[in-house]
């Protein structure tokens, strides 16, 4: 990576955040939320490209950068010019009550330890619902309306929703219908994980029934190439709303399934074929 610089101004941020106002001020919900993810995406490009200062949350791995709070802060920022009444929940600590009862879900870099080592699997990503993000993402109530996911490194974006066919740049998806050990499992499991038999046993049990798994570290990327079918199913525990939320979106606009089950103490989500997310969640269920 380039040596750190001086971060981008406010001003330059605000400047940056007019003009889009206005080029997109009779945007649809749809059209929107992919210029939002786009702009975002490449805004935090070029503020790696120029240089970046790490900043550690808990961990090394757990990490947020200027790039980041930028980026959120152009999403913030057009939100509340455009859609008012909405309102917003950011990973990064945007937050704006509703008005309307609908709520923008913000993550401005998903795989941000990806982006600060200068890897290419990083996204920008959001999602629109009706109702409370966290119920919505348990399926306890409310509706997911759309996700948005943007890959600056490949200039895709995928969009897609339960009533919004899901396309990565206007080319239909479709999720195959594969069972587990036809296919890849994706996802995550943090290290200290590892050591909790609890906690390792299910994930373990799961990941067995597959052909192969990956775990690449930027979970709006994986359930976009679920949605693609490149990846037949996604486990993770404990998924943040913002990590959830967008591709779950794309997942279900692609027909696929997504599911939430608690086993060993943790929330684990699923989210891919069918018959696979049957079998991962009849092994966590028999580990709860």
């Amino acid at each position: 990576m380039s040596e750190p610089h001086e971060p981008i101004p406010q001003e330059m941020i605000d400047a940056i955040t007019k003009t889009f106002v206005i080029s997109h001020a009779d945007d649809p919900d749809d059209r929107l939320a992919r210029a939002l993810v786009y702009n975002a995406g490449r805004l935090a490009w070029r503020m790696r490209e120029a240089g970046l200062t790490t900043e550690y949350k808990t961990s090394v791995s757990d990490v947020v950068t200027a790039a980041d709070r930028a980026a959120e802060g152009f999403v913030a920022g057009a939100l509340r010019a455009l859609r008012p009444d909405d309102g917003l929940l950011g990973e990064e600590g945007a937050a704006s009550p509703s008005a309307s009862g609908r709520v923008w879900v913000i993550d401005p870099v998903d795989g941000t330890y990806n982006f600060t080592t200068g890897s290419d699997y990083w996204c920008s990503a959001l999602a629109l619902v009706d109702g409370d993000p966290d119920e919505v993402a348990d399926d306890r109530g409310g509706r997911l309306l759309l996700g948005a996911v943007h890959r600056p490194a490949m200039g895709y974006t995928w969009f897609g929703g339960p009533d919004h066919p899901t396309t990565r740049d206007d080319r239909r998806l479709t999720v195959p219908d594969v069972a587990a050990g036809e296919t890849c499992l994706g996802g995550y499991l943090r290290p200290a994980d590892m050591t909790v038999p609890a906690v390792r046993d299910p994930w373990v049990a799961c990941v067995e029934q597959f052909a192969t798994w990956r775990m690449l570290g930027a979970a709006s990327v994986d359930l976009g190439d679920v949605a693609d079918g490149h990846t037949g199913c996604w486990l993770q525990a404990s998924v943040k709303s913002w990590d959830w939320l967008p591709g779950k979106a794309l997942v279900e606009g692609a027909g696929g399934v997504c599911r939430r089950v608690t086993a060993a103490g943790r929330q684990w989500s699923v989210a891919g074929a069918p018959t696979a997310v049957d079998a991962v969640v009849d092994t966590l269920t028999r580990h709860s």
